[in-house]
């Protein structure tokens, strides 16, 4: 276990009240433990309490690391895991439940054990996991900077007029050359009026020239997310697509330059929104600002109208404001930020300026 992480959340417990949690976000679970185990439709339950009787519930088949210094209860297929779960948890007041766990698993410990009171607890270790610590930072640079080689490697193959489909399955081997582990999400690679659509699906459409191209990608290091999104156009652009490109630009270095401790996310939201609604295209940016992010690539935490958390030192987060014109273009340029004491940290360092492909 990750004492340090492991201490935090139980300090978190207390304050909350709650003496005993369950786990079963692999996410979370690697956090805590440091390996990453995906059960399937299998139970999967990293138990803790207060007290210190902290226990993993594991299906016999998974393996484990050597290194796990954690009391294993290993159960068979013929097993009833919950029955066994229910043994060895305190019988009365407040269970955390992780936000994740199957209802079948939930609705049979109910069943088992009527007298505690069940409530949604993700939000300790989420909140936890929200500002990064040492060495969680590093991983997130180097992650970046993978992702920044990466979308210079690609930008120089467009002029070869791959399809989206193709250029994608360019991209997985270009991350494979630089160390990444895979994608961080399914890319999106969108050619011409493809681009108005903001989380568009990569086809087989051709590049032609004069056409935008958006291109948003992100990559794994050590379990640790990239994202980053940059609009490139081939060949030639239009004073439209220049307009509107350099007011997506410019609310995006805006937002990233109200970034620091004590602002809030709705804040940084705002200020991106109402630079690009000064210019009447409000309707068209269709999408919050960012999103928190980490070992999920969308981790608890986002810049939206609606997010009055405040900053804090550790939190990284994305910023990419957006406008699509229906079935003409669209313009989107996302960079991640990292919250320091007394502003922030831009982890991508790739060219934003607008650029023309020949």
């Amino acid at each position: 276990m990750k004492n340090f992480r492991l201490n935090k959340t139980l300090e978190t417990m207390k304050e909350n009240n709650i003496n005993q949690i369950i786990i079963s976000d692999p996410a979370s679970i690697f956090y805590l433990t440091g390996q990453w185990i995906y059960p399937g439709e299998r139970m999967l339950v990293l138990y803790l309490n207060t007290n210190g009787q902290h226990k993993l519930f594991i299906n016999e088949l998974f393996p484990t690391s050597e290194n796990l210094d954690l009391e294993q209860i290993r159960f068979k297929d013929t097993d009833d895991a919950v029955e066994i779960l229910c043994k060895h948890i305190d019988k009365k007041g407040i269970i955390g439940i992780d936000k994740n766990w199957p209802a079948k698993f939930l609705l049979k410990l109910i069943e088992l054990n009527k007298e505690s009171e069940y409530v949604n607890a993700s939000v300790i270790i989420d909140r936890i996991r929200m500002c990064k610590d040492y060495e969680e930072k590093n991983l997130m640079r180097e992650a970046s900077r993978i992702n920044d080689m990466a979308m210079e490697e690609i930008i120089k193959i467009i002029p070869k007029k791959y399809s989206e489909k193709k250029l994608g399955e360019k991209l997985l081997n270009i991350y494979e050359s630089l160390g990444a582990e895979g994608y961080s999400f399914d890319p999106i690679l969108a050619y011409g009026k493809n681009t108005s659509d903001p989380h568009h699906e990569i086809d087989n459409t051709i590049l032609k020239e004069g056409e935008g191209i958006i291109i948003d990608i992100g990559c794994r290091f050590n379990s640790y997310c990239s994202d980053m999104t940059r609009t490139v156009f081939y060949k030639s652009v239009s004073d439209n697509a220049k307009k509107i490109y350099n007011i997506v630009l410019e609310a995006n270095k805006r937002a990233i330059n109200s970034v620091k401790p004590g602002v809030r996310f709705c804040d940084i939201d705002k200020v991106a929104r109402e630079y690009i609604e000064s210019f009447g295209y409000g309707k068209y940016f269709t999408h919050r600002t960012g999103h928190s992010i980490g070992i999920d690539v969308h981790d608890l935490g986002d810049v939206s109208s609606t997010n009055i958390d405040i900053l804090k030192p550790g939190m990284i987060f994305s910023v990419e404001p957006g406008i699509y014109l229906p079935n003409e273009v669209g313009v989107r340029i996302e960079d991640l930020v990292l919250v320091t004491d007394n502003g922030c940290e831009i982890l991508n360092s790739y060219n934003k300026e607008l650029t023309v492909i020949k």
